[in-house]
């Protein structure tokens, strides 16, 4: 469906500009966006590495089982069918921490592993409520220090580039609140999809 969406948005920017005779400009505009990607795309790699990099540190050095801990009251409540898996949930937590820090492309990575932990704990069932909350923590982050936020920020010659934290704060928490109680609120009611 979105490459249709996605295809009739181009077919649509080239009738417009053929219309008003613009095809050049839009060329220019196409060229110049794709540099502006690639620039955009060296200038986060450096962050995104050594990120990444210190989220494994974390994982392999045992401080995963640490933050697991840590947070456990919390994610106990949020995913009592985990409470006694402390590899999902040191997974679940670094998941969360590279969200917290507004890293969602290093967060994929481990949300990848602990939804294929928390598959392998379902055996071929459908997905348990645990997994669906999972997901909609994912898409609904709360991001305390958005690194990459920053970053593009920066690159545009922001002279703040965190000058917009506490409306992130507010707006992520927000999402992630309203996320949680929906699920919390289906989760009450009987459903086959959830997994029972």
């Amino acid at each position: 469906m979105i490459n249709y969406i996605w295809f009739g948005m181009i077919g649509l920017s080239l009738v417009c500009a053929a219309v008003n005779g613009k095809l050049g400009e839009l060329s220019g505009a196409v060229m110049d966006g794709a540099g502006q990607a690639v620039e955009l795309t060296v200038f986060l790699l450096g962050s995104m590495c050594a990120w990444l990099g210190f989220l494994r540190i974390a994982e392999e050095s045992g401080l995963t089982r640490l933050l697991a801990r840590a947070l456990s009251p919390v994610i106990d409540r949020l995913f009592p069918d985990y409470r006694e898996d402390e590899a999902v949930k040191g997974k679940i937590c670094m998941n969360i921490s590279a969200n917290l820090l507004g890293l969602g492309n290093a967060a994929t990575p481990l949300g990848l592993s602990a939804m294929k932990a928390m598959a392998e704990q379902a055996r071929g069932e459908p997905p348990s409520r645990g997994m669906v909350l999972f997901v909609v923590m994912n898409t609904a982050s709360l991001q305390l220090l958005p690194v990459n936020m920053a970053a593009m920020r920066a690159s545009l010659g922001s002279a703040q580039p965190f000058g917009v934290l506490p409306e992130i704060w507010i707006t992520s928490f927000g999402a992630l609140l309203t996320a949680v109680a929906c699920c919390k609120l289906a989760e009450r009611r009987p459903c086959t999809g959830w997994g029972g």
